[in-house]
């Protein structure tokens, strides 16, 4: 194993009914600026229970932070949250809603412009705390610092990485109300978020091997269970806190990690608005295949754990998994081809010229350069 420091400070309250903690874990002197995005949370019933929760706190609130949050709108929060003096945020909604919340926290009481803290980091100054109810599994944005934000004018969407959560409640019963569709990317995004983790070199760490397929394991057994009943209390339990687990830095302790897969599909949302557990799959199986010699023996492993291939030759072997990851993706609902979604040549074109003009090199080995990225996005036509 690598070297590495862990540390999470946020506090998880996890179950059904959690809501009503917001009146003891938020202190009643805060002035609190309540975020939101477009309103299921009033069709679902939470924000009557954050309303009744905080009825003893002075609250304000901001709506309309949308799916793949854009700084123009960040702009007039983090402006609104100057104008009130707000010390304390509490982001109600899904992963999005929780990104934006991150960059408005660091925005409140910082000078420069939000986008100028995105794009460098040393513009990160004191946050403003924050909290959060999440109603969307999907990024792990209630229990790590990462955030994704987008940008209108520029067409670009760029990582952001700020402070943890103090607190975020994770109520499955939140979900039950949700969108066929925003489950399914939800799935697809956390089997990502720890494939990303997963999928590298192998040898690293069994006892993060184990975490990891214990997680997608968890997910492939789920899934057809929630699209049978998305009531069950049980199963959307499991899903929330895979979810969770993915991506609070638990599973990547001492290992290499890839993302690849993400920062080639943040080009895709940004130029598309394709909405974000989407375009992974679009593009990871055919990663897979681009980058099977580097990637051959997790691969195997993989097949081995995950979808109980033992027989045949490795090359056979190899192919099944990746055939039985894109039928997992296809399983969701979710499109495994660009071409499905009406993404052509042109963005290719865009999206490698862009990844040439940086500079940037991707993967645990920073091998996948610009022409890697054409040969993937060609393939995945």
């Amino acid at each position: 194993m690598n070297n590495f420091q862990f540390q999470n400070p946020t506090k998880l309250i996890f179950g059904k009914g959690q809501i009503a903690k917001l009146a003891t874990e938020i202190p009643l002197d805060k002035k609190i600026l309540l975020t939101f995005g477009g309103g299921s949370v009033k069709q679902n019933g939470v924000y009557d229970q954050v309303k009744e929760a905080l009825k003893s706190h002075d609250c304000i609130e901001f709506w309309g932070i949308e799916p793949n949050p854009t700084v123009e709108t960040l702009r007039k929060a983090i402006a609104l949250g100057k104008e009130k003096q707000v010390d304390f945020l509490l982001a109600v909604g899904g992963g999005s809603v929780l990104d934006g919340t991150k960059l408005i926290s660091a925005g409140i009481w910082n000078e420069n412009d939000a986008w100028d803290i995105v794009i460098n980091p040393k513009n990160l100054g004191k946050c403003v705390p924050y909290g959060s109810v999440l109603t969307l599994p999907a990024t792990g944005s209630e229990m790590n610092q990462g955030a994704v934000i987008s940008n209108t004018e520029t067409a670009e969407k760029k990582p952001f990485y700020s402070t943890f959560p103090t607190f975020s409640i994770l109520d499955p019963e939140t979900t039950f109300s949700l969108p066929k569709f925003q489950v399914a990317v939800g799935i697809a995004d956390t089997f990502m978020h720890v494939m990303e983790q997963y999928l590298t070199t192998p040898d690293q760490s069994p006892l993060m091997d184990r975490w990891s397929e214990g997680i997608l394991h968890t997910l492939v057994e789920i899934t057809p269970k929630i699209q049978k009943n998305q009531h069950d209390y049980d199963q959307m339990a499991n899903f929330m806190f895979c979810a969770t687990m993915a991506l609070n830095r638990i599973i990547c302790m001492g290992v290499s990690q890839d993302w690849a897969t993400h920062m080639i599909a943040h080009e895709i949302t940004a130029l598309h608005n394709t909405t974000h557990g989407q375009a992974l799959t679009l593009i990871f199986p055919s990663l897979m295949r681009i980058m099977v010699e580097q990637k051959r023996e997790k691969i195997l492993q993989m097949g081995e754990k995950i979808w109980c291939i033992r027989t045949g030759s490795t090359e056979e072997k190899v192919n099944q998994t990746i055939a039985k990851t894109e039928e997992f993706f296809r399983s969701l609902g979710l499109a495994t081809k660009l071409s499905e979604l009406n993404i052509g040549q042109d963005s290719i074109d865009k999206i490698v010229a862009r990844f040439q003009e940086n500079g940037t090199v991707l993967g645990e080995n920073q091998n996948i350069t610009h022409d890697v990225v054409r040969k993937i996005l060609e393939l995945a036509k």
